[in-house]
């Protein structure tokens, strides 16, 4: 059954499946590994949670409740640079998983979302230093 209110076709276990897959991917990625690891002690309570703002952002299922600037700005070792890395993992993941059209207009989504908490970071700064706007 379509989902009159989402952005696009693809279905929870599409998206369970495709945050599985990206985070083996992340696991074992040399750059994005380490910082991952440092945070995610529980990884399937944290692929749920992101199954979760995956079904909000596509599907406007409305269980997400958290705050991803907020979460990656706390972080404190999350750059502005492990965004490419990010999207290029997750553009493969994609291709690999859904059809040509999901893929496409997931990625696009997913590079938004990206060009956004990239911005928010780069805009980042010690109290009373000037943000970076580069």
């Amino acid at each position: 059954m379509t989902n009159p209110l989402a952005q696009f076709e693809v279905s929870r276990d599409d998206i369970a499946r495709v945050v599985s897959r990206f985070y083996a991917q992340v696991r074992r990625d040399a750059v994005l590994g380490p910082v991952f690891a440092a945070h995610v002690d529980d990884w399937p309570a944290h692929e749920e949670k992101i199954v979760r703002f995956w079904a909000n952002a596509i599907l406007r299922e409305r269980e997400y409740d958290g705050n991803p600037m907020m979460v990656h700005k706390r972080a404190g070792d999350v750059t502005s640079a492990h965004f490419a890395i990010w999207l290029d993992l997750f553009d493969k993941v994609l291709a690999q998983e859904l059809p040509d059209e999901t893929s496409r207009r997931w990625s696009a989504l997913a590079h938004r979302i990206g060009r956004a908490l990239k911005m928010g970071l780069e805009m980042r700064a010690p109290q009373g230093a000037v943000p970076n706007l580069r």
